[in-house]
């Protein structure tokens, strides 16, 4: 488990704008602030990355989720808590007002209710949702180490919280909210389909 101190750090650099790797279930990530587009555009130069893939946003809360987007009112709506929390990715109707560097500029949203323990309390300190994109450049595997993240961001203003990330051997599925659609199957290595 990641220690008290480190967990105070990377709550401070979010909530200053900034970046912080951290591990998910499967890889590590780079998180912001969702409502922060300064740090959104940040993230994609450090990454470099096309603006209109948009990003994924996790949270230890379903309710910061529900501030971004829209849950089904239909039978979809209990498929979809009923894999929460856990390590699949739903794309949802996103609500007005959001950055558009965040959705890529579509009406929908990548989310997840993660269950990894780091990132929970990384949300659960912050008190808010966090963007969780890919820790790697554009088009280079994801990152599963705190090691390969400090080889991958050399020299930059980034903090890396260290742990484990979880057992999935691939990023987690993403599934379409109204139909339950597979976009991207946990099999799937290319983490740069944020929000397909």
């Amino acid at each position: 488990m990641v220690s008290a101190l480190s967990l105070r750090r990377a709550v401070r650099q979010l909530h200053r704008g900034g970046l912080v790797a951290y591990p998910t279930e499967a890889v590590y990530g780079l998180g912001c602030d969702p409502a922060r587009a300064a740090a959104l555009q940040r993230l994609l130069e450090l990454k470099g990355r096309a603006a209109h893939k948009g990003f994924i946003v996790i949270a230890s809360r379903l309710a910061w989720l529900e501030e971004l987007v829209i849950l089904p009112r239909d039978a979809m709506r209990q498929v979809i808590l009923d894999s929460w929390p856990g390590p699949v990715t739903w794309v949802l109707p996103a609500r007005p007002g959001l950055p558009g560097l965040l959705t890529g500029g579509r009406a929908t949203l990548a989310v997840r209710h993660t269950a990894h323990p780091i990132a929970a309390a990384l949300s659960e300190g912050a008190g808010m949702a966090l963007v969780a994109s890919s820790a790697n450049p554009s088009k280079r595997p994801p990152a599963r180490s705190a090691l390969r993240v400090r080889r991958f961001f050399r020299n930059n203003e980034l903090f890396i919280l260290g742990g484990a990330v979880g057992s999935l051997p691939a990023p987690t599925q993403i599934r379409h909210g109204a139909t339950g659609a597979v976009l991207r199957p946990a099999c799937h290595t290319d983490q740069e389909q944020d929000n397909p």
